[in-house]
C-alpha cells in the first residue's frame, strides 16, 4: 500500500505517513543538527548542507509542537531548500538535573508517565507535520569529560582522561543506579513510546552513552548501559520495531573501543545490516576506550573515508553529519569549525557517490 492510499483509508492527512523508516532520498545526505533561523539556513544552503535535524523553539509541550506549530518549522525550513529531516526530543545530553524530562530515567510514578504521554503526543504531532525521525538520549550523567587538551593548530580539543575525570561528589542526584535498573528504565519508556513510533511512522533514534564508563564500576554509582557495542546490540532488540534505532555517533561509538580505526568497520555493518542507523554523528577522535580527544574529522585515528565507504556498503541512506566540533580562538559559536567540517564530508560524499 503506498503512502497516499494509507493515509486516504486512514482518515489521516498525507505528511502523516512517511512511506517507511529509511530516509526518502536514497542515498548518503549532507546533514546537520542546528538552530534554524533564517540566518543559519541562508549560510547552511550556502555550504551545500541539504538535510537538517532542527532545534524546536521550546522543551515543553507548547504551541511550538503543536501540529501547525511543527509544520511551520518544516514549511519555513524547506523554502530554503533542506529538508526537516529530524527534530530532537526534549530529552537531550544534559546531566540529569538539567534535564527536560528527568523523571523517565529517575524512574519516578507517576511524573515519570506523564512526561512519557507528551513524548508520545510530540511523535503524534510530529507524524502529522510531515517530520520523518525523533532523536533522542537516555542519560543521566550526561556527556562526561575532563580537562581539555591542545589540537591542530591551536585549537582546544574535548578531551576524556578516565582517570583524570572526577567523580564529586561520588553519587549523582540520582543515586546508585545498577545495570539492572538502568535497562528497566530504558524498557518501561521503550514499550511505551515504540508503538506509538511504528504506529505513526516516525523513526526514533537513540544517541549512544557518552562516553564509555567501566562496565563493572560505573561512573559516580551510574552504570552506562548503552556506552558498549552489547549494551546497543541489546537496546536495539528491546523493541522488535523499523522505527526503533539508533543516531548512530560515530564518535561515540569509538570511544568504546581499543582499536576504533579497525573495529568501528564491523560495528557499522551490524546495525547497518540491520537497518538500525537511522542518523550518523560523523566525527573522529584520537585515543579510544577511557582515553581520547576529539578532533576535526581529518585528524583523528579514524579513516573516515573508509568509514564511509562501509556505510555505503551496507546501504546506509540518511544524514551525515558533523557533531562536537574543536573549539578555534576567535570562532565565535563554533562556525567556521563547523563549515570546515561540512566541506570536508560533502567532499568525502562527492568521491564515494558523485
Amino acid at each position: 500500500m503506498d503512502r497516499r492510499t494509507f493515509s486516504k483509508l486512514a482518515g489521516l492527512p498525507l505528511a502523516f505517513a512517511p512511506s517507511a523508516p529509511a530516509a526518502v532520498t536514497g542515498k548518503i545526505t549532507l546533514g546537520t543538527q542546528h538552530v534554524s533561523d533564517d540566518a543559519t539556513l541562508r549560510v547552511l544552503a550556502a555550504l551545500g548542507v541539504n538535510h537538517i535535524c532542527s532545534d524546536v523553539p521550546s522543551r515543553a509541550l507548547d504551541e511550538h509542537w503543536s501540529v501547525a506549530g511543527l509544520t511551520r518549522l518544516r514549511e519555513r525550513v524547506e523554502s530554503f531548500g533542506i529538508k526537516l529531516e529530524a527534530v530532537p526530543l526534549p530529552m537531550s545530553s544534559l546531566y540529569i538535573t538539567k534535564a527536560e524530562n528527568p523523571e523517565i530515567l529517575l524512574g519516578k510514578s507517576p511524573e515519570r508517565d506523564r512526561e512519557i504521554e507528551n513524548i508520545c503526543t510530540m511523535i503524534r504531532n510530529c507524524a502529522q507535520a510531515g517530520i520523518p525521525m525523533v532523536k533522542y538520549n537516555m542519560t543521566i550523567l550526561g556527556v562526561v569529560r575532563s580537562a581539555s587538551t591542545p589540537g591542530r593548530g591551536g585549537a582546544t580539543y574535548s578531551t576524556f582522561h578516565f582517570r583524570e575525570a572526577e567523580q564529586v561528589p561520588p553519587l549523582t542526584e540520582a543515586g546508585a543506579v545498577s545495570a539492572d535498573e538502568m535497562w528497566a528504565r530504558i524498557t518501561y519508556f521503550l514499550q511505551r513510546v515504540v508503538p506509538v513510533a511504528a504506529e505513526t511512522r516516525v523513526r526514533m533514534a537513540c544517541h549512544p552513552h557518552d562516553p564509555a564508563m567501566p562496565e563493572l564500576e560505573g561512573f559516580r554509582g551510574v552504570h552506562r548501559v548503552l556506552g558498549s557495542v552489547a549494551g546497543l546490540k541489546r537496546f536495539i532488540e528491546i523493541e522488535a520495531s523499523p522505527w526503533h534505532g539508533l543516531n548512530f555517533c560515530q564518535g561515540t561509538v569509538t570511544e568504546m573501543l581499543k582499536d576504533p580505526n579497525r573495529e568501528i568497520h564491523d560495528v557499522i555493518r551490524y546495525f547497518g545490516s540491520r537497518k538500525k542507523i537511522f542518523n550518523v554523528h560523523f566525527r573522529n577522535i584520537h585515543g579510544g576506550f577511557l582515553d581520547f580527544q576529539e578532533t576535526f574529522p581529518d585528524a583523528g585515528d579514524v579513516d573516515m573515508l573508509a568509514a564511509l565507504r562501509t556505510y555505503k556498503e551496507v546501504g546506509y541512506e540518511g544524514m551525515l553529519m558533523p557533531d562536537h566540533v574543536p573549539v578555534i580562538a576567535g570562532d565565535s559559536g563554533g562556525k567556521q569549525a563547523f563549515a570546515f567540517a561540512y566541506g570536508y564530508i560533502r567532499g568525502l560524499l562527492q568521491s564515494v557517490q558523485g
